[in-house]
């Protein structure tokens, strides 16, 4: 039964090599997710070993936000003209090393400091496994291959908050970091074997059909027998949609060389001048205020809030995460499959649809004093929320051409950043100044920036307009790229 169980995943995912790339690119990011969990756990006996408060904690997280947010647009930058996987091994081993170093902190000024040596794994993971994925899998299925690989983000945390629990209450804080020390460095070598693919082509790889890949009178799918080559001219799903459609490009966005050849500020600057771009940068920002925020005192909220102990507050976490897991999971195959019937604008509107659930289900599940009457609002909520940024993320790669998606990346990754930087300082603060500390206090601070993902919502509203002429912009700039290269070739004098 786990053999079938198996193969039928392998088959799901396109095959064992498509298989091992989710895997790896997964745990990247379950390093990222654990270690915050960790601290989320840790952070009781961090506040009574070193005599501090929330504020003093939400900086612990701050500060890894702001070390990545200074890296994360020069290592997207390079991303687009280094090899990715050799940049993810060096940044997946100085995760390790700092780790280590967190567990070790004989005072918060070391532990801050060691903090602030983790922003290397974040700066860089966002850049470069969103570069891999969009090259290592075709245009029709990024939404729910990014849905597996960003689970690994959510099964990290789910983990970090379950072992961490366990072992915090057993051996004391500090072993909550160590413990991630070996998963860690076997991630490293995961990395070190995984092939480097070839930019905005369906590269190495070698994928199974589709198992739900579907026909339409008698022939396969356009997306499915598009091929490699494809993919570097920009015709996925969302493509041909908007070609059908007929929907225009934005003339003066439209690229005529590789960007790649252009100064580094230029690149910056075109990326901000793509209006989805720039809409989903500012609504991921908000997004993830608010996870990272009540992330980072999720264990702090349930022992105070329902009076539990540490291990029951980390079962409960990691309960709630699973579904997360399940809408991350869904939320990537609900748009690709609206996608493939025609639904143009699917990768915006179901995470628009995610992010305005997500407070109606939630504030109920704050304010109740009553866990079995909460938990299965915020199981519920968790999968809304876990359903946003497959999509979104797909739809970023759809409307950036694929030479530019490292530095895409680096620039929504420095933004967004800059939101989880000020998320959980601002949380202890407001938690504490203004509602005067406490699991109350905790209470009201996480209702009140519900409003967060509300205004994250909003934006995601004006994206369905802008999405369909960037998607254009992207298969035109693509043509005129493919049309250069092809007479520059005819040019070019023989031997």
């Amino acid at each position: 039964m786990t053999y079938a169980w198996r193969d039928r995943a392998v088959r799901a995912l396109g095959g064992p090599d498509q298989a091992r790339v989710v895997a790896v690119l997964g745990a990247v990011l379950a390093m990222d997710g654990a270690d915050k969990g960790a601290l989320s756990v840790a952070a009781p006996g961090i506040k009574t070993a070193f005599g501090v408060n929330n504020t003093d904690i939400g900086l612990l997280v701050s500060v890894v936000s702001l070390t990545a947010a200074v890296c994360t647009v020069p290592v997207g930058l390079l991303t687009d003209r280094v090899r990715r996987v050799h940049l993810l091994a060096i940044s997946t081993t100085l995760w390790v090393v700092a780790t280590g170093m967190s567990a070790l902190a004989p005072s918060y000024l070391w532990l801050l400091v060691s903090r602030a040596a983790l922003g290397a794994v974040t700066a860089t993971a966002g850049p470069t496994v969103s570069s891999l994925t969009g090259d290592f899998f075709p245009a029709h299925k990024r939404a729910r291959m990014l849905g597996f690989i960003l689970g690994g983000e959510m099964i990290g945390t789910g983990l970090g908050f379950a072992a961490s629990s366990l072992v915090a209450e057993s051996l004391g804080w500090r072993f909550s970091f160590w413990w991630l020390v070996v998963p860690g460095a076997l991630v490293v070598w995961a990395v070190t074997r995984l092939p480097e693919p070839a930019r905005a082509e369906q590269s190495m790889l070698q994928a199974q059909p589709d198992p739900d890949a579907r026909t339409r009178n008698g022939q396969t799918s356009d997306s499915e027998s598009s091929g490699a080559g494809d993919e570097g001219s920009g015709d996925g799903l969302a493509g041909q949609a908007a070609e059908r459609a007929g929907v225009q490009p934005v003339a003066h966005l439209v690229l005529h060389e590789d960007p790649r050849k252009k100064p580094r500020w230029w690149a910056i600057r075109y990326v901000l001048r793509v209006r989805t771009n720039l809409v989903l940068i500012t609504a991921s920002a908000l997004g993830y205020f608010y996870f990272t925020g009540l992330r980072s005192f999720a264990t702090v909220f349930v022992t105070e809030h329902y009076g539990v102990s540490t291990s029951i507050a980390g079962s409960l976490v990691l309960v709630v995460g699973a579904g997360a897991l399940v809408g991350v999971f869904v939320g990537g195959r609900v748009a690709d499959r609206l996608l493939s019937n025609g639904w143009i604008t699917a990768r915006i509107l179901v995470p628009v649809v995610g992010l305005v659930g997500v407070p109606l289900l939630v504030a109920p599940a704050l304010h109740t004093s009553a866990l079995l009457a909460a938990l299965p609002l915020f199981m519920a909520g968790a999968v809304l929320l876990g359903a946003v940024n497959p999509p979104l993320d797909a739809a970023r790669l759809d409307i950036i051409h694929p030479y530019m998606w490292g530095t895409a990346e680096g620039v929504r990754t420095f933004l967004r950043t800059l939101g989880e930087a000020a998320a959980p300082t601002v949380f202890g603060f407001v938690s504490v100044a203004v509602f005067g500390g406490g699991g109350t206090g905790l209470e009201y601070t996480l209702m009140v920036f519900l409003v967060a993902l509300l205004a994250s919502a909003a934006l995601g509203l004006t994206a369905l307009r802008t999405y369909p002429r960037d998607v254009a912009t992207v298969n035109a700039s693509a043509k005129e790229i493919s049309a250069g290269s092809r007479s520059a070739s005819r040019s070019s004098p023989s031997d």
